[in-house]
């Protein structure tokens, strides 16, 4: 007997499992939140009742990603230009957050940078502008948005990814960076609980229509059949995926979790292996 692998169904819409009001009254700040995942989890907080400050490096492109979440939510939305590198830029961003909306209740540490580079090619500049955007623009947002965390005892979520565990090609800086995030997320859990301050940490697994994933997937080369993905849930992920677990660690429902990693990719880091390994490594393609 053939047996057909299980494949997970599509999630549902959040508001099939959470209650509409849930976070009325709370103030969200995330940084990468005018687009893809981050914008997400964002507008899924937003569509359960809370308002929200973005902040990203372009001023047009988040400004009019606010505008946009405000519109579909029917929520309050500030859209701030900010670097996350620059720690007297974020704490102007979470200065005119507070001068808004009166307080911060949940931080997002979304903003990222990545590409595909062997070790060899990779600069020791472009190593470094990752680490500073992932790695640095955590802590310095966090650092930045820590006295007002405390005055809510509030919740932090870092974004990270699963890049680390398995030691993926060509992201030697984005999971250096993700993984010591992954570690400082235990630090801030640590410390921060007695003040009421809970953190916890998101890593995504590939995620459909998202700018990571057209930039990191594997495209096959010219009469190359693609090579399907070993996730054991049966299908790629989508960003409800991820708005659902950004929910539920906002929420009271997780208010004795903390200093957590979970992992959303329908256990595809368990089995995932680098596409034609190690012949990959070996002759990296020239588009990189």
């Amino acid at each position: 007997m053939t047996l057909t692998p299980y494949t997970a169904p599509a999630p549902v819409p959040t508001s099939r499992i959470f209650h509409k009001d849930i976070f009325h009254g709370k103030i969200v700040l995330c940084s990468g939140g005018g687009s893809g995942i981050c914008r997400g989890m964002t507008e899924a907080l937003l569509r359960h009742g809370a308002k929200a400050c973005i902040i990203s490096r372009n001023k047009e492109r988040i400004e009019k990603a606010a505008k946009e979440m405000s519109e579909s939510t029917g929520q309050e939305v500030l859209g701030l230009s900010a670097d996350v590198r620059e720690p007297a830029q974020v704490e102007a961003a979470v200065k005119a957050t507070v001068e808004r909306f009166g307080k911060i209740d949940i931080l997002i540490n979304g903003a990222a940078g990545n590409f595909l580079s062997p070790i060899s090619d990779l600069s020791y500049n472009a190593f470094k502008t990752v680490i500073d955007i992932d790695l640095r623009g955590t802590f310095n947002l966090t650092k930045a948005a820590l006295d007002e965390l405390k005055k809510s005892h509030g919740t932090i979520l870092n974004v990270t990814a699963t890049l680390a565990y398995t030691g993926t090609p060509f992201q030697a800086h984005a999971g250096s960076a993700k993984a010591a995030i992954d570690a400082m997320t235990k630090h801030q859990a640590v410390e921060l609980g007695p003040f009421g301050i809970r953190a916890n940490v998101i890593a995504p697994g590939p995620i459909a229509s998202t700018v990571g994933m057209a930039k990191l997937s594997h495209k096959p080369k010219d009469g190359e059949a693609p090579q399907p993905m070993a996730i054991p849930l049966g299908r790629i992920g989508e960003i409800r995926d991820i708005e659902h677990t950004t929910l539920f660690l906002c929420s009271e429902a997780a208010c004795w979790i903390t200093g957590v990693i979970i992992v959303v990719d329908g256990g595809c880091w368990m089995t995932l292996a680098p596409y034609q390994y190690p012949q990959l490594v070996l002759n990296p393609p020239s588009r990189m």
